[in-house]
């Protein structure tokens, strides 16, 4: 009689069926993500004295079933991205595992369908599929943080997923200089402090105002003296802004005080900015000066830019002048002429009975006549004398009133 046995460290076991014949059968749960293989030796022993015996091993394969999902790394990632990032650029990267056989151990990633401020998130973020990095499809401000959703499926029959929760935060980037709020830019105008002259020390004379529009460190804003009048006279607060008396204030102390504050952000690389406060040491208006000297080299630059300005004008239009007072200077040298050449004769003395009868209208040259009347005629004879112009022939002209005429006025000439 044979019998059959195998070592005591596998989930299987030999049941006899029937003479000589076993059944190998599992005493537990395979599983092929523990185990994928077993090398299983069996002994078979007759009953003989001695015993003789032999063995045989049997290498055993266990099969997949798509019985696990995709497991991410972590139970959430967050990701930093920094605004104004370019797009297409990598935000992060998230990673799924599933220990399944082949297809059904192949993950595949893509993002939840979800809204992000009422816009789809496809517009905001893609990601790989096949290798689960994350790019940003746009740029983002720094305003704009949300939640993504990941989802890895494998593709087993019935295929298997998870899902995880991206937290997109985006990081303030130092692109935002300090501004100004107190005091305001106000032009070319001078905004001016007074200061008693009791003022003692650390007595508040004047406080500069700064927004920045970052945030964070990016925000965070220093003051600084670059530079002033008198130095060590003031002091300035390094993260309020307040300018005090460093020192008493004493007769000598100069009326005029300039303080050059710089204003600094805490990015990197850090942002600046600049301005002037004006201080007047003086207890009432009576004493105050006149303050146009107090604008420094920017306001000097810009007067002399206006006096150039003004000299270049004025200087262009007296030379306009002067040229146009020659051009009519050289005109009237010039011979004048009337009428195509005509020469105006002064009118010569003529006795009682002669009239003079200007040239008007088509006439050419001015005529004296000599009327001679009858008595009881309403015809008048007209003599008329030699023109005043020497280009024309000499000529005797009578201008006759002829009495058919129904007009008083009407007159014909005659040429003798």
């Amino acid at each position: 009689m044979v019998r059959c046995s195998i070592q005591q460290n596998v989930p299987f076991k030999l049941n006899p069926s029937i003479k000589n014949y076993y059944s190998l059968v599992t005493t537990s749960e395979l599983d092929r993500e523990i185990i994928s293989d077993y090398n299983i030796t069996i002994t078979a022993t007759d009953e003989g004295s001695p015993p003789l015996s032999s063995s045989k091993t049997i290498h055993l394969s266990v099969s997949d079933v798509n019985d696990n999902p995709p497991a991410f790394e972590e139970q959430s990632y967050s990701a930093y991205l920094t605004e104004n990032n370019k797009p297409g650029s990598s935000v992060c990267s998230v990673t799924a595992r599933d220990p399944d056989w082949r297809q059904n151990g192949t993950v595949v990633y893509s993002l939840f369908p979800s809204e992000v401020n009422g816009v789809p998130v496809s517009s905001f973020l893609s990601i790989n599929g096949d290798t689960g990095v994350i790019h940003a499809v746009r740029a983002f401000d720094y305003e704009q943080s949300f939640k993504v959703h990941v989802v890895a499926r494998d593709n087993g029959s019935p295929p298997l997923s998870s899902n995880v929760t991206v937290s997109v935060f985006i990081t303030d980037e130092n692109d935002n200089s300090p501004q100004i709020l107190y005091p305001a830019p106000s032009g070319n105008s001078l905004m001016t402090e007074m200061v008693p002259k009791a003022a003692l020390a650390g007595s508040l004379v004047s406080k500069v105002i700064a927004v920045d529009a970052d945030s964070g460190q990016n925000a965070w804003l220093s003051y600084q003296i670059l530079k002033s009048t008198d130095p060590g006279l003031f002091t300035i607060v390094l993260h309020s802004g307040e300018i005090r008396a460093q020192r008493d204030i004493s007769e000598s102390d100069s009326m005029k005080q300039n303080l050059v504050i710089s204003v600094k952000d805490n990015g990197q690389p850090s942002l600046s900015t600049t301005c002037d406060v004006y201080l007047l040491i003086s207890d009432n208006l009576a004493e105050v000066p006149e303050l146009k000297d107090m604008a420094y080299e920017d306001s000097s630059k810009l007067t002399s830019y206006l006096i150039i300005a003004l000299v270049s004008v004025s200087t262009f239009f007296l030379t306009f002048i002067i040229l146009i007072l020659a051009v009519r200077f050289c005109r009237s040298r010039k011979p004048r002429m009337m009428f195509d050449g005509a020469v105006a004769i002064p009118s010569a003395y003529f006795p009682p009975n002669y009239a003079e009868v200007d040239g008007v209208g088509t006439l050419r040259s001015s005529y004296n006549y000599d009327a001679y009347l009858t008595t009881g005629s309403r015809t008048s004879d007209f003599k008329f004398v030699r023109s005043y112009n020497d280009s024309t022939l000499p000529a005797d002209l009578t201008l006759r009133k002829s009495p058919d005429e129904t007009s008083e006025n009407s007159f014909k000439f005659r040429l003798f």
